[in-house]
């Protein structure tokens, strides 16, 4: 309780700049949340499904099965319905209604993305402004007083410590949360680009025996 106590004493030592700081922290927080529910509920890969996909000519109703078990916003599920509702068409229609589909999923995997990015850069700037406005204040306290008053000196200075400190740790908890979530992005479409590669070389297979049983 005593550390909270000073944490908040010293948080309010940092001036107004601390508020815009706090939201920012507050903003980054939210958006790393909701990745993490994000990628846990609606991007996980489940060990049935890849094994099915890896499987050499599994059948399109047991992936059917398993896919009607995922919830309508998983990922992988509507990556997946869009090669099966398109699987009769040539293949390249097939590769190009996947691929258009991969590229939404993308987009709806880096949004908000860039706000952490934004906050990376713009939180050390805030903790900056902060650090000019407390040193200002405790010049002009050694200038207006003639008299140097070590409190009024020694509260500028840490208002401008204070911020600095706290703009500095915001841009690094979201630096390492934008870099993580962007690789986390990079391997979901990478693993769903290989999958999707298995499903068109399934279609192109059974189109090859449908062409020699019309032979």
């Amino acid at each position: 309780m005593q550390e909270l106590n000073a944490t908040w004493t010293a948080l309010k030592l940092g001036g107004f700049t601390v508020v815009p700081l706090s939201l920012l922290a507050v903003i980054a927080l939210a958006i790393m949340l909701e990745k993490a529910f994000i990628y846990w509920k609606f991007a996980r890969l489940s060990h049935d499904l890849l094994n099915l996909v890896e499987t050499y000519g599994f059948a399109w109703a047991d992936l059917e099965k398993i896919l009607s078990g995922l919830d309508d916003r998983h990922y992988y599920k509507r990556f997946f319905e869009v090669v099966i509702s398109n699987r009769h068409h040539p293949s390249w229609w097939t590769e190009s209604r996947a691929a258009d589909e991969a590229q939404l999923i993308e987009t709806s995997l880096g949004r908000r993305l860039w706000v952490l990015e934004t906050i990376v850069t713009a939180a050390p700037l805030l903790g900056l402004v902060g650090t000019v406005i407390g040193m200002m204040r405790a010049f002009q306290i050694i200038g207006g007083e003639g008299v140097v008053n070590p409190t009024a000196v020694t509260g500028g200075v840490a208002e401008a410590l204070i911020a600095t400190v706290v703009g500095l740790v915001i841009a690094l908890v979201a630096l390492f949360g934008f870099n993580y979530f962007s690789r986390l992005q990079s391997q979901t479409m990478d693993e769903m680009e290989r999958l999707g590669t298995r499903l068109i070389d399934h279609i192109r297979l059974d189109q090859e025996e449908s062409g020699h049983e019309a032979a």
